[in-house]
């Protein structure tokens, strides 16, 4: 069991999420806010997309980034912040020729992915590890597209978090650790649950963390109402968690949530099970993270 849990708040995401739940944050200044609301119930670290303030949908604008994280370094809250560079990623087949991107195709170069990474130097980004179904949507991420954004990410000396959506991807993670593109003390993040990557279960869990290297950090999650759960799971079995709006809109059945109420129930699993939750300094020295 991991004793001491660095604890991860997702906190937007880049879902069609929030007519689902009001409560997730789509302005800067909101996400910010909740960031640090999410940092004060115990988060280590906050990770962070943006929206367009106008339709609540997914945005790849520096700008809004810039603001964002501009307003978390300035708080008097102290939280590690984790952007993604996962962005621009969606393929969605036309009907008509599947060969073709249909409507809500987004898709970035790997230097478009990592444009607000190498401009606002965040401790963490993220680094997801391959392509992958998505329900009825493919992400987008070919091996030589990765390549190429591991090396931008490891120039910048920002940590990448190399989120596995499948048993796969930690094998093609461990390659560009092979290749020199990652360097070690890898920091792995298991996404467990969606449709239709690695199951949200033990079995999984314990799998994909047999097959990373000795000395790397791991941490998984779950989506739904397997949040919780997957939060118990992976910390009894050595590893970190993470929670948020970003995986999951309620609090329990039928009563939406808010992410420093997600992030204060996580602590208190790990608390009851006999573990702590790490600060972001401690972390930091952990991971070997830069602050900047």
């Amino acid at each position: 069991m991991n004793k001491n849990v660095i604890l991860s708040c997702a906190v937007t995401g880049a879902g069609d999420t929030t007519a689902k739940n009001s409560n997730v944050p789509v302005t800067p200044e909101e996400i910010a806010d909740s960031s640090i609301k999410a940092a004060k119930a115990g988060a280590t670290i906050v990770h962070i997309h943006a929206r367009d303030p106008k339709t609540g949908q997914l945005s790849h604008d520096v700008e809004l980034f810039k603001e964002t994280v501009a307003r978390i370094r300035e708080a008097d809250t102290d939280v590690i912040i984790n952007i993604t560079a996962g962005g621009g990623g969606d393929w969605m087949p036309s009907e008509d020729d599947p060969t073709k991107g249909g409507p809500g195709t987004d898709i970035q170069t790997p230097e478009e992915r990592h444009e607000p990474v190498g401009e606002l130097l965040p401790e963490i980004c993220t680094l997801d590890c391959g392509s992958v179904n998505m329900g009825d949507q493919l992400y987008l991420n070919p091996a030589d597209w990765l390549r190429r954004q591991a090396k931008l990410i490891q120039q910048s000396g920002v940590k990448p978090e190399l989120e596995c959506f499948d048993t796969g991807q930690i094998r093609f993670a461990n390659q560009l650790n092979k290749e020199g593109l990652v360097d070690d003390e890898m920091l792995f993040q298991f996404c467990l649950g969606i449709p239709w990557g690695a199951a949200a279960d033990a079995e999984t869990i314990s799998y994909m963390k047999q097959r990373i290297p000795e000395n790397s950090n791991w941490a998984a999650f779950g989506i739904g109402a397997m949040q919780m759960p997957i939060v118990a799971e992976s910390m009894l079995q050595g590893g970190n968690v993470r929670v948020g709006l970003e995986d999951n809109l309620y609090l329990k059945k039928g009563v939406l949530a808010t992410n420093e109420q997600l992030t204060d129930k996580a602590v208190n699993i790990v608390q009851h099970l006999g573990a702590e939750v790490m600060a972001p300094q401690e972390a930091r020295e952990k991971l070997n993270l830069i602050k900047r």
